[in-house]
């Protein structure tokens, strides 16, 4: 066989090719994915070894690593699909949308002028938002928080749904005479004038009915400057936003708190925002304090307009002043005391005593106002047997030797009388009565800006316990009537046995009497 060759048929070729090796595309290197000058070719390879002659009539190269060893013998295809791109497909009207967002890009336009989509409800976290109707634009109610070592002002946080927090941050003035009328950050009214809170998100047609109006409570006026001093400065921001499960939000209202800006103290200002979420529909989200009687340290019930809650006193905020919607849970059995500073703020109404009585009532009450309280842990609002009326005891609305003083309610005890029932073994924890004492002081100057006010939380026990059960049987000794009472027993007893002696004797002889004759 030495100098002879074997000429291999193109079939048997390409089967070889494609049964010896796993490569069914090579390209030269550089060459397959480029474009514009280089075209893209197809190969069919095998071991060089393998092949003696060649005789396709397609091209043939000879394709070796860096090193030149292992070289390929390969083929290659005509194969015009490389090189050419795709028929186009047909763009109709139902496919623009989706071939866009199939091979779509970034956007020249901004992110806030895409149309998000949302959910038919609110979830927890999500952006609540609201409608400018002046310019029929869709954006976000805010909440601003603190950005950096020095704590400056961020406008753009979006305040998130059912996210009760508090935020504050700073504010600095380059030029505060002209801030003081032009900055809205500054003015109450933008806080909630001019703009709707949506009930749920929309993605269409915003209709009338799903439009929330803010309510402001005692709004101040508008900023001004006076003396180089910029009154009527917002300081404090607080929305009280009511919910209903997926029917969104139900009511929203903003409460504000200002304060006066000099020029010479730095043109510098620190405010707080504040949002708090409440829902009325509770009670059947409220866990039991017990089964059926109270547990020790458990959430003290009452009802409000049919809805089980658990009640509340006054906290107070890291700088003493009573916070507005954060508030103590009761816990059974547990005494409490807490104190802190009803802030008054400086407005008209504030000068009028009747107007500062109630709003310190409605500060001890806190936003719902207790109507009743569960007898047991396990009380429901429709059984009106395990419910009883809270016992309410206001101030007198004269003060004692001073005409011109105000009696307002500074000290609230909420005195609580319980008892254990039901067995020694498990007994069970009820709440007999329940009454609220308010306790006032005059008040002299009633341009006072916060008013100290304290709450004392006192359980009384008033368990009636059982007679406690007798002792061990005791022994009970009888002495004699005399010191021969022993002898006297044995003596009956002896006269007893004798007579019972005599009368079997006279027994016997009868029978023997009776049988011998």
């Amino acid at each position: 066989m030495r100098g002879s060759r074997v000429v291999l048929p193109l079939s048997l070729l390409l089967s070889l090719s494609l049964l010896l090796l796993s490569l069914p595309a090579l390209s030269p290197a550089g060459a397959s994915q480029r474009s514009g000058g280089s075209r893209s070719v197809s190969l069919v390879c095998v071991e060089e070894s393998l092949i003696f002659r060649s005789n396709t009539p397609y091209s043939t190269d000879i394709i070796s690593d860096h090193g030149g060893r292992d070289p390929l013998f390969c083929v290659q295809l005509d194969d015009t699909k490389l090189n050419y791109f795709q028929q186009p497909q047909d763009i109709k009207e139902s496919d623009f949308v989706e071939s866009l967002e199939k091979y779509g890009r970034h956007s020249f336009l901004a992110p806030s002028q895409i149309q998000p989509s949302f959910s038919a409800f609110y979830r927890a976290g999500d952006p609540i938002l609201i409608y400018y109707d002046s310019s029929s634009v869709l954006s976000m109610l805010r909440q601003p928080i603190k950005m950096g070592a020095s704590g400056l002002c961020v406008d753009g946080n979006p305040a998130g749904f059912l996210d009760t927090k508090t935020t504050s941050c700073t504010r600095i003035f380059a030029n505060l005479s002209k801030s003081c009328m032009t900055d809205p950050a500054l003015d109450a009214a933008s806080y909630y004038h001019d703009f709707t809170v949506l009930k749920v998100p929309i993605n269409d047609t915003v209709m009338p009915s799903m439009k929330v109006n803010v309510t402001a409570v005692s709004p101040p006026g508008a900023p001004h400057m006076k003396d180089d001093t910029c009154t009527n400065v917002v300081s404090e921001v607080i929305y009280e936003i009511e919910y209903s499960g997926t029917s969104g939000i139900q009511s929203v209202s903003v409460q504000f708190k200002v304060s006066n800006i000099s020029v010479n103290s730095g043109s510098s200002l620190q405010q707080r925002f504040t949002m708090h979420f409440w829902t009325r529909t509770l009670s059947h989200m409220l866990p039991r304090s017990g089964n059926p009687g109270y547990n020790t340290g458990a959430p003290l019930v009452i009802a409000n307009s049919g809805a089980m809650q658990h009640m509340s006193i006054l906290r107070s905020e890291s700088d003493g002043s009573c916070s507005q919607f954060l508030r103590h849970t009761v816990q059974f059995g547990r005494n409490m005391r807490t104190g802190c500073k009803i802030s008054l703020s400086p407005t008209l109404e504030d000068s009028n005593c009747s107007y500062i009585q109630q709003k310190l009532y409605k500060a001890f009450q806190g936003m719902n106002r207790t109507e009743a309280f569960a007898i047991t842990g396990s009380a429901h609002s429709n059984q009106a047997e395990e419910l009883m009326t809270i016992l309410i005891q206001n101030c007198s609305v004269q003060a004692v030797n001073c005409t011109s003083c105000c009696m307002v309610p500074v000290t609230l005890e909420i005195q609580i009388l319980w008892t254990k029932v039901g067995l020694l073994s498990n007994p069970q924890a009820q709440v007999l009565g329940t009454r609220h004492f308010y306790q006032c002081q005059p008040l002299k100057f009633l341009n006072m800006s916060m008013v100290p006010v304290t709450t004392v939380v006192t359980f009384t026990d008033m368990t009636d316990w059982p007679e406690p059960p007798q002792g061990q049987p005791q022994m009970h000794w009888k002495l004699p009537f005399d010191i021969f009472f022993p002898f006297k027993v044995a003596l009956n007893v002896e006269r007893t046995c004798r007579g019972d002696l005599a009368g079997y004797l006279l027994l016997i002889l009868i029978m023997s009497s009776i049988f011998c004759f």
